[in-house]
C-alpha cells in the first residue's frame, strides 16, 4: 500500500503547509516526535529529502510514480524542475482540486475514481490523466454528481483559480487554456533541490 493513509497533520508539522493534502493547520509549530522541539543542524541530504517529500505527500504519489515523473521531465527541453511541477499540476485530480470542485487532492482523486468527472464529454476515472490545453472538463450529468461538486464549491481548498483554467460555475464546466505557470503553483517547494535529490538516485 504505497499511498499515505496516516495522520495528515503529522506530515504538515514536519514539512510545512501542503494545500493539496489537507486544509487543517496544526496548533504546534514544531515537528512531531520525541525530539521535535530539539534544535539540530539539518544536512543537505535531509533538506533535499524534505523537498522531495513535499511533492510526494501534496500530490499523493508513490515513490515509484514520482521517479517516473522525474524521468519524463528530464526528456523534455527546459528546466527539469519546472517541467516536473507542470506535469504534476496538470494531473486530472489536481486540476479538479484547483477548480475548487474538491477541498483536497485526495478528495478530488476520489471524485475522479468514482466516475463523476468527464474530459471532452467522456467519463475519465484515471486520476493521473494528463490534462492538455484544449481539454474540456465537466461533471457527469447526474444529480448526485452535481450536488456533490456544488457542495464542495461552497468551501474550495484554494481561493484563486489559476490563469490556465477557465471555469463556468453555473454549468460546472471548465476549459484548460494552457500550461500552468510557475507563480500559480500553490505549493511552496524548491524544485531544484528535488532534481538534485534524484540526480544521485535515478
Amino acid at each position: 500500500m504505497s499511498r499515505y493513509r496516516g495522520p495528515r497533520l503529522r506530515v504538515v508539522r514536519r514539512l510545512g503547509d501542503l494545500p493539496g493534502l489537507t486544509r487543517k493547520s496544526s496548533r504546534r509549530a514544531y515537528p512531531p516526535g520525541q525530539h521535535g522541539q530539539a534544535r539540530k543542524k539539518r544536512s543537505e541530504y535531509a533538506t533535499r529529502l524534505d523537498e522531495k517529500q513535499k511533492l510526494r505527500f501534496n500530490y499523493g504519489l508513490s515513490e515509484k510514480q514520482l521517479v517516473r515523473y522525474v524521468r519524463k521531465a528530464r526528456r523534455v527541453s527546459g528546466s527539469t524542475g519546472q517541467v516536473l511541477l507542470q506535469l504534476l499540476e496538470m494531473r486530472l485530480d489536481n486540476t479538479v482540486f484547483r477548480l475548487g470542485m474538491a477541498p483536497t487532492i485526495p478528495s478530488a482523486r476520489q471524485l475522479v475514481n468514482h466516475g463523476h468527472v468527464t474530459v471532452n464529454g467522456r467519463v475519465v476515472s484515471i486520476a493521473s490523466y494528463q490534462c492538455r490545453p484544449g481539454d474540456d472538463i465537466g461533471i457527469k450529468d447526474r444529480e448526485a454528481s452535481r450536488r456533490l461538486v456544488n457542495d464542495n464549491l461552497q468551501f474550495p481548498g484554494l481561493a484563486n483559480i489559476p490563469t490556465h483554467l477557465e471555469f463556468d460555475k453555473a454549468k460546472l464546466t471548465a476549459k484548460v487554456t494552457g500550461i500552468v505557470e510557475r507563480e500559480w503553483i500553490a505549493l511552496q517547494v524548491n524544485e531544484l533541490l528535488v532534481v538534485e535529490y534524484y540526480s544521485r538516485k535515478v
